[in-house]
């Protein structure tokens, strides 16, 4: 398609696209709450795996037993509270504010980058957990393998 010549109606969409509709992976339950994955292009529960692209928290449980986009997944895009790691040295800190954290499964985010995928922005850090900013475009950094 040629570039524009004249005035365009680009349309919006609602809300900004903050809550969308993902076809689930087959043989895969996502939990309401969970951080949401794409793998492949179907969502899953968020785990440590290189490749994985960060979609939003799931606001319902489904169960998919079926073929792979069977059935759906309401997920939404914006910050949320997570776990922070365990493991000391993977901890993300205040250190980390702005820059990038990473998956370490659908409820639990960290620092440490390798073999892992993008979980988005770290927000804030605290006693309750690491707020994440999201499903807003931060899906890879240079650190990815």
């Amino acid at each position: 398609m040629a570039a524009l010549t004249k005035e365009r109606d680009t349309p919006e969409i609602a809300n900004g696209g903050r809550h969308m509709s993902l076809p689930v992976k087959g043989g895969t339950t996502i939990y309401q709450g969970a951080l949401i994955a794409l793998e492949d292009g179907f969502a899953v529960p968020a785990k440590k795996a290189a490749g994985l692209i960060a979609a939003g928290r799931a606001e319902e449980t489904v169960s998919n037993p079926g073929a792979d986009g069977a059935v759906s997944v309401q997920v939404s895009r914006g910050i949320f509270v997570y776990a922070n790691s365990a493991a000391a040295a993977d901890k993300v800190s205040a250190a980390h504010l702005l820059q990038p954290c990473y998956i370490e499964d659908d409820q639990t985010v960290t620092a440490a980058a390798a073999g892992s995928s993008v979980a988005g922005l770290v927000i804030r850090v605290d006693e309750s957990g690491v707020a994440v900013e999201i499903g807003y475009g931060l899906t890879s950094t240079a650190a990815d393998p």
